[in-house]
């Protein structure tokens, strides 16, 4: 049995972050999301929140700790892709990838640790991707964001750890969702021959491992990357 806790997704409307909502929700867990526009899914609570904002962030969580208690779990999933290659990306291609996917980790962390402080718990799980460590041509400004993830769940591993409060990273490869679904049938074919399980991975797959790694059975797990990638990164 899992412990019922209060779980904020970050970005939960849609994609990984919807379906990582989801699995905690159907887990018997108490879940917010924010979005910056639409919704979660049945049964969260949702709230506007821009993660490139400090007070956005603030807000969000005031208005979550007021609703269904202090955050226990975070899962920081929100980001944004502005692919293009190395000489054609402009200052703000990267700067605004590393504001809302690394830059925003850090400030939904940090407010959410000062729950996690008090209470003595805490669970931290960052989203990244198998191009974080795998690299991607065109993708600098979201690689760089994504391995940045790790420099965090590892660095306050060291700093929080020995209060009750884990950080880890789970780094999905292609996914089945809205943005993959898009590409062209012989460049998904393409893709899937990189790939040693010879497929994309469902979005539930990757929500399944989050809400464990998010769990009472991997307290003592923590500093960890998980891949969940059909075996594309291997080696990292």
């Amino acid at each position: 049995m899992t412990t019922p806790r209060t779980v904020l997704v970050t970005g939960g409307n849609r994609g990984i972050g919807y379906a990582i909502a989801e699995q905690f929700i159907a887990q018997g867990h108490r879940v917010a999301v924010t979005a910056r526009s639409g919704e979660g899914p049945v049964g969260s609570f949702t709230v506007k929140a821009d993660v490139t904002d400090a007070e956005s962030v603030d807000a969000a969580f005031t208005a979550i700790e007021a609703e269904l208690g202090p955050v226990e779990v975070l899962v920081a999933n929100a980001g944004i892709t502005r692919d293009t290659l190395l000489l054609r990306m402009t200052e703000d291609d990267f700067t605004s990838v590393i504001d809302t996917n690394l830059s925003g980790a850090f400030r939904v962390i940090k407010r959410a640790s000062k729950g996690m402080l008090k209470a003595r718990y805490g669970r931290i799980v960052l989203v990244s991707s198998v191009v974080g460590l795998l690299g991607s041509a065109g993708q600098v400004n979201y690689a760089a964001s994504k391995s940045g993830l790790v420099g965090i769940a590892r660095s306050i591993t060291r700093e929080l750890g020995a209060r009750g409060i884990t950080a880890n990273v789970v780094a999905p490869g292609f996914i089945e969702t809205d943005m993959t679904a898009e590409l062209p049938e012989a460049q998904q074919a393409e893709y899937k021959k990189s790939i040693p399980a010879g497929r994309f991975a469902s979005p539930e797959e990757v929500a399944k491992v989050v809400t464990w790694i998010a769990g009472d059975d991997a307290g003592y797990i923590s500093g960890a990357i998980i891949p969940v990638d059909g075996g594309l990164g291997m080696g990292h």
